[in-house]
């Protein structure tokens, strides 16, 4: 039982810093300046008329 709790622990922690590195890392790459003309053109799709 010891070694299940130790293993939840351990998943809970690094899952949880995983997770917030990869939160930054979508937002870094989102508003990186490159990224602007590429993310403006996608937000206007929907109002294109072709």
């Amino acid at each position: 039982m010891e070694t299940y709790v130790a293993l939840s622990h351990f998943a809970q922690e690094w899952g949880l810093i995983y997770f917030i590195f990869l939160f930054l890392a979508v937002l870094v790459y989102t508003l990186w300046p490159r990224n602007l003309r590429r993310f403006d053109d996608a937000a206007k799709i929907p109002l294109r008329e072709d």
